[in-house]
């Protein structure tokens, strides 16, 4: 089943390329199976070598995870790397204060000496890909209930791991496919000092902030640089002033000729998630359920925190990176559920099953009964996973407050054997640092505000099953009245006030812990957390497991029944490759949009009464280069382009991609979506999903027209 699998794949990237642009994110480890004519026919120079290569320098050595989330690309000698400026936000943030905007005023290192180290940010490059299969599967059986094949491939992968990278600085990570069809091991490189160069002000970085995001026609300069610091011998190490730039194994040169309709484009990076293969009733449940859901907590945190930063430059500057995190996914949510409505996506999937099931009457009814367990699974799963969804919505991504008190849980319930083992020292220490970085990005009026609004969706949505002490103390004490509940909450709590936190932990003793387990907003949190691990979580993640094991059984019948159709692995946050080309589109009746956009319209875009501080303010350099048409190198006929669209198949995690053009060079880098694409997670629609990219030109111009730091251009590898 395995090569069967495998031949599939191989099948299906074959039979994609002759149109190119196509949806698909591709392992690169499995083009080196591809005729390397079949790339320059459709009017690729590179081969698959040139992409992925262990023996020799290939694209995918510039390529590299940033921070976990996001892509980045090398494009110097000396380790610089360029990023989105929505990835390098919260670095940038946490570089800056009122005396040092570096978020309205953006940031330039003039020499490496300038340049500004972050604590814990790294960057991982993929050495080598390896299919593991069969080792992972070793001793595997379809006749096994799910933990004893769970844990026959926990020990398997942690033996592969180890004796792949056993006398090595390298890591490893074993990632399933298919939902555990096939497994894929990477050997990893990981670099821990990892500096700040530069950054647009974010008027030119975000520009258009939330009006624009997730919106055609563009005109974002949304990137950041970076650069990687090694030790003596180019080796990954911890921060140090006697690091030196890393020398890197290949680095991308940088495409001066521009772009136009229909070139190819290839893109190389980490997308983190998607679910091709959700049945129909998955599909409408998100629609009509999960996404509203989510969309209305968001929106309620959202309304409170912009009027918040619109009146209050400080609050403006703490809750910078919190409100970008919160805002993004909250309107992918709208344009999602839009575009699988507008495309019948739910009709498409019945349609598919409706053709499955045929196929399956025919050919192994055996497979009939897969996609039945799969329904009542769902159902029974429903009320868990809304349930979860409101938790995660309000201790992530609502008040601060709760999940700031969660930090001390450790210390207060496992004291005893902290003291046993000697780390309450070591403990304290680390609550004191997460203190101050906590207190730097938080007001407390503006947190509790939040907090009343989002339990009061809380109290209305969470399934009366689930009814804890918390909201019975509400309903008796306060009338049902969040607000009140609230108020008194955070005069109470010392985890809402910096200097009792500090005192608590400046003067720790063993009274301290009472004093912890005491406190109202430490119970809040023990509450909630107490009744999702026992009420909601423990169920889900049974019904989760069985889902994965149907789903498995589900993809397996899928590519046997059907094995002319094009499959492609889900995204994992694992390294993919995709092609497609420069293009627009035409979404909606009536509109046909272009692929590039210039300078001229950021100028049509500018708002002179806002602030720089504000969504569509045009800083007064740009407008004076505009108006000269001083362009440099950048420009093309007279006109600065900014940037273009393109048909790669994306989602989140390929933010900061390089888009690399048919010889292999530089010419982008991609930062999102149309509104209309991001149904692609789900189902990708070849007429309407488009990738949004910085034209590398305009990234160039602002580097060294505006900022002036043309020392950074000079260090990279121009071509035309």
């Amino acid at each position: 089943m395995i090569k069967k699998i495998l031949f599939l794949v191989l099948f299906s990237i074959t039979s994609f390329f002759p149109a190119i642009a196509d949806e698909g994110m591709w392992l690169p480890l499995l083009l080196q199976q591809l005729n390397a004519e079949q790339l320059q026919t459709n009017g690729f120079k590179l081969t698959p070598e040139d992409i992925y290569s262990v023996n020799q320098s290939s694209l995918k050595d510039a390529v590299l995870q940033f921070g976990g989330g996001c892509t980045g690309v090398v494009v110097s000698p000396e380790g610089l790397l360029l990023t989105n400026h929505h990835c390098g936000y919260g670095r940038i943030q946490s570089h800056s204060s009122l005396e040092n905007d570096y978020l309205t005023d953006g940031f330039w290192a003039m020499n490496k000496e300038e340049e500004l180290s972050n604590p814990g940010l790294t960057i991982t490059f993929i050495v080598r890909m390896e299919d593991v299969t069969s080792k992972v599967l070793a001793g595997v059986n379809d006749q096994m209930e799910e933990n004893q094949r769970n844990g026959i491939i926990l020990r398997n992968t942690q033996q592969i791991k180890e004796e792949a990278t056993a006398g090595s600085h390298y890591g490893a990570i074993i990632k399933e496919f298919f939902y555990g069809n096939q497994y894929f091991m990477f050997i990893t490189e990981t670099f821990k000092d990892i500096r700040l160069v530069g950054a647009p002000p974010s008027s030119i970085g975000k520009f258009g902030a939330d009006t624009d995001n997730w919106v055609w026609p563009r005109h974002t300069g949304d990137f950041s640089v970076f650069r990687i610091y090694a030790d003596a011998d180019n080796k990954p190490a911890s921060y140090s002033p006697d690091n030196v730039p890393y020398k890197p194994k290949h680095f991308l040169p940088i495409g001066m000729n521009g772009v136009k309709q229909g070139d190819p484009s290839l893109i190389f990076g980490f997308p983190g998630s998607t679910q091709q293969f959700l049945p129909s009733f998955a599909v409408e449940f998100i629609t009509d359920e999960v996404n509203p859901l989510r969309i209305k907590m968001r929106e309620a945190s959202l309304s409170i925190i912009d009027a918040a930063m619109k009146a209050d430059d400080e609050i403006r500057i703490k809750y910078a990176a919190r409100q970008s995190s919160i805002s993004n996914a909250y309107k992918k949510w709208i344009g999602e559920n839009l575009g699988l409505k507008r495309k019948n996506a739910y009709e498409k999937k019945l349609e598919f099953e409706s053709r499955f099931k045929g196929l399956a009457n025919t050919k192994n009814q055996e497979y009939l009964k897969i996609l039945e367990d799969l329904k009542v699974n769902h159902e029974a799963q429903k009320k868990y996973t809304l349930a979860r969804d409101l938790f995660r919505e309000f201790i992530f991504y609502g008040p601060q407050l709760i999940r700031f008190a969660s930090d001390f849980n450790n210390i207060a319930i496992n004291h005893a054997q902290l003291e046993k083992d000697k780390a309450v020292e070591a403990e304290v220490e680390k609550l004191k640092q997460k203190t101050r970085g906590h207190f730097k990005n938080y007001d407390k009026e503006l947190d509790q505000e939040i907090f009343a609004s989002l339990m009061e969706i809380y109290l209305e949505e969470i399934n009366p099953e689930f009814k804890s002490e918390l909201q019975a103390l509400i309903a008796s004490k306060y009338d049902n009245d969040p607000e009140v509940f609230a108020s008194k909450l955070y005069e109470k709590t010392m985890f809402a006030d910096e200097q009792k936190t500090n005192d608590l932990l400046i003067n720790f003793s063993a009274s301290s812990i009472k004093k912890i387990s005491k406190d109202p907003a430490f119970s809040v949190m023990r509450t909630l957390f107490i009744s999702f691990q026992t009420q909601i979580e423990p169920e889900y993640f049974r019904l989760a497991e069985e889902k994965d094991k149907l789903m498995r059984e589900y993809v397996k019948a899928i590519q046997t029944l059907i094995p002319d159709k094009n499959y492609w692995p889900d995204a994992n946050l694992t390294l993919r490759v995709g092609f497609g080309k420069v293009e627009g589109s035409s979404p909606h009746d009536g509109m046909l949009y272009e692929y590039q956009t210039t300078l001229e319209g950021v100028m049509q875009k500018r708002n002179p009464d806002h602030k720089p501080t504000e969504e569509f303010y045009v800083p007064d350099k740009l407008v004076e280069l505009y108006e000269q048409k001083d362009y440099g190198p950048y420009g093309e006929n007279g006109k600065m382009p900014v940037c273009f669209t393109a048909s790669n198949h994306t989602t989140g995690g390929n933010s900061g991609s390089p888009i690399i053009d048919a010889e292999g060079k530089l010419i982008g880098l991609n930062f999102d979506r149309s509104w209309e694409s991001t149904m692609s997670d789900i189902m990708y629609d070849p007429d309407i999903c488009r990738n949004i990219v910085v034209d590398i030109r305009y990234v160039l111009f602002i580097i060294d027209k505006y900022a002036g730091a043309k020392h950074l251009v000079e260090e990279m590898s121009l071509a035309n």
